[in-house]
């Protein structure tokens, strides 16, 4: 076992991500202290050996964050901080290592290492490139942003989280890179799924579409992890719509003109207003033929 196992990892937010990411350390052999603000969604983990944690900040040496948005990061964490506060022990918070995976506002992701530096807390902003999927398999990509000194501590665990791990510099960094990796991930999900229903119109088999795409320069991954649930129909969530459509909000809202993201931005709202919302990020092409006469 490697013997950084032994340090006790707290998680925080047990949504896709997070449950994926806390399977992932279990099997290799950590002690994960879970989180979430629904405690029944725990139960499956602690099945598997996990342990609850009311507060992972003073449990645990290493924390991971997997939330919806900067703004419930930082709710979450002030009201656990708050409650250490308010304890009768004095507990140092110095050394401890929050790693948080949520795409996020890069200036609130500063702001927030800023806070905790204050405590003596290293804070590491680390977004994941992957669907829940591949990040159960180890095949994500993560990006870090934060202190070098960190993110060398924290060696073991980027071997678990992802197959490839890029320190991208400062505390905020990666969120911003987050952001344009998500731009185009986005828009190739779209093109992929209005390419098949153009296939489809111009009387070509949109299965034999993918094959033709998936061997020739339009390939894109997209093709691999999202065509065939395009082609069947399969909406079960890997990543949710409704949660890409939060981060092309993110991405226009930062002064750049980015004509195909705003397009990109209608569909899925489109999308989310007809219910679809709740579905996997590849059923934008489920907006794409609503948009056919």
């Amino acid at each position: 076992m490697n013997p950084d196992a032994k340090l006790r990892i707290g998680m925080i937010g047990l949504g896709l991500m997070g449950t994926a990411m806390t399977e992932r350390l279990l099997e290799h052999g950590y002690q994960v202290d879970v989180w979430n603000r629904t405690p029944a969604k725990s139960d499956p983990l602690i099945a598997r050996g996990a342990r609850w944690s009311s507060n992972p900040l003073a449990d645990c040496d290493r924390v991971i964050i997997s939330l919806y948005s900067s703004d419930i990061v930082e709710s979450v964490v002030e009201s656990m901080l708050a409650e250490l506060a308010n304890t009768q022990t004095r507990h140092s918070l110095s050394g401890t290592i929050i790693v948080d995976t949520t795409t996020g506002v890069p200036a609130e992701s500063l702001a927030l290492s800023k806070r905790l530096g204050d405590l003596g807390v290293s804070y590491l902003d680390a977004p994941i490139s992957g669907s829940s999927e591949q990040t159960r398999r180890g095949e994500a990509t993560v990006m870090v942003g934060g202190g070098r000194e960190a993110f060398e501590r924290c060696a073991d665990l980027w071997a678990i989280l992802g197959a490839k791990v890029y320190h991208v510099g400062v505390n905020g960094s990666a969120s911003k890179m987050k952001l344009v990796s998500n731009l185009v991930l986005g828009l190739n999900r779209a093109a992929l799924a209005e390419a098949l229903v153009f296939a489809q119109g111009i009387g070509i088999d949109p299965a034999a579409a993918l094959d033709v795409l998936s061997g020739s320069m339009a390939y894109s991954r997209v093709m691999d992890v999202k065509g065939q649930k395009m082609l069947n129909e399969d909406f079960a969530v890997q990543a949710r719509l409704s949660q890409h459509l939060k981060d092309v909000r993110l991405i226009l809202d930062n002064g750049v003109q980015l004509p195909l993201s705003e397009v990109h931005c209608r569909l899925l709202e489109q999308a989310e207003a007809m219910g679809w919302g709740e579905l996997d990020n590849s059923a934008i092409i489920k907006a794409i033929q609503a948009c056919q006469p």
